[in-house]
């Protein structure tokens, strides 16, 4: 019989934010929000709590956070600073299990079943992380979530934030899933959480009142993952060496466009929104790809392969309008627009093993432990 898996999902807080507040002390306090600048179209890469208190949030437009919050202090992002962070976190990752399998530079998952410390419990785990974390990158917090599934420790990391540790063992997984609201499923979004709203899905526990073949006849081959997430059934892996096929983001026009030139501005935008996922994940691709849906829904793609890898707006947007002018829009109306990365080099998708070496286990104690969060138990 296989052991119950222990994984731990690691998140930092408010990442490039809190690097720009530690660097510059001035800041703390402030609404700091990093990304492009408000008065043309930057979008926002991240921002601290206090912004977020005015309800700015990543991916908004930079000129809806300044309406929000014109005292907000804009800072353009320092990728490779951000970069050097990540190393120093990872390392400490490391030093528990080589099965690390990062999300992008701020976030990533942990088997710590076995683990190099021989520790047991994954709460002490996360507890030692998060505390190396803060004592080796000058102050940063981060937010943990512990279960036995990846889906479930991902949740509950973004429970108890910011400095937290939530902790979800396999006897609480029922009660868990059954009170979560709809929207905190990762796969759900704006438009299908409004379509389950409508069937009055609310929570996990209105989810599992519905039949694996009744979930896919409304939601086609999500059915089956959101009947199987419902229940807390999550085999995934961690996997160090997960490589990524495509990285991409789209837009769905609220009225539908026959003006090339508007769709070529939207267009930008997209890939502003790229660029920031591509270098958060530190990758480049070789090969662009356009999507349109048309006014009738009818999708088409159109893609071109490039000689040296990108994963800058300015690169991609070179090779758009050729590609848009292959398209029939403008001659149809379009209600959707999109933009993909794909065919990476190994190198940049994180592909390779994480872990290069081990370190050799030190022993650790606590200085002052920081954030048990509100859900701090013992698994």
């Amino acid at each position: 019989m296989q052991p119950i898996r222990k994984i731990i999902h690691i998140d930092m807080d408010a990442f490039y934010a809190s690097v720009e507040q530690r660097d510059r002390p001035e800041l703390k306090g402030k609404p700091v929000i990093v990304g492009g600048d408000p008065q043309s179209r930057g979008v926002v890469a991240a921002c601290s709590y206090e912004a977020r208190q005015f309800g700015i949030h990543s991916a908004m437009a930079s000129s809806t956070a300044y309406r929000l919050c014109p005292d907000a202090v804009f800072i353009r992002p320092r990728f490779d600073m951000y970069r050097a962070v990540s190393a120093q976190i990872r390392e400490i990752f490391c030093e528990y299990t080589d099965l690390v399998e990062p999300l992008s530079l701020d976030e990533a998952f942990l088997d710590v079943t076995e683990n190099y410390m021989g520790m047991k419990s994954a709460t002490l785990i996360a507890r030692e992380i998060k505390q190396k974390v803060y004592d080796r990158t000058g102050k940063l917090t981060a937010s943990a979530g512990v279960s036995f599934n990846k889906f479930i420790a991902k949740v509950a990391s973004d429970m108890n934030k910011p400095d937290g540790i939530t902790v979800i063992p396999p006897d609480m997984a029922d009660e868990f899933m059954d009170r979560l609201p709809i929207r905190k499923f990762f796969g759900v979004g704006k438009v299908t959480e409004e379509k389950m709203i409508n069937l009055g899905i609310k929570t996990g526990a209105d989810l599992k009142k519905y039949k694996k073949e009744q979930l896919i006849q409304l939601f086609g081959k999500s059915g089956s993952y959101f009947f199987n997430i419902a229940h807390g059934n999550d085999d995934r892996p961690v996997e160090p060496n997960r490589i990524r096929k495509s990285i991409g983001k789209e837009t769905t026009l609220l009225e539908d466009i026959d003006d090339t030139n508007q769709m070529l501005e939207i267009l930008d935008d997209i890939a502003v929104r790229l660029e920031n996922s591509l270098i958060n994940r530190e990758a480049k691709g070789r090969t662009i790809t356009l999507k349109v849906k048309y006014f009738d829904f009818q999708s088409i793609t159109r893609s071109v392969t490039i000689d040296e890898p990108a994963d800058r707006a300015s690169v991609i947007m070179k090779y758009l309008k050729p590609l848009l002018s292959k398209t029939e829009a403008g001659e149809k109306k379009v209600r959707l627009l999109g933009i993909s990365i794909s065919n990476f080099d190994d190198q940049e998708t994180n592909s390779g093993k994480v872990c290069k070496y081990r370190q050799l286990p030190l022993p650790f104690k606590f200085p002052n432990a920081k954030g048990a969060g509100n859900d701090f138990k013992l698994w």
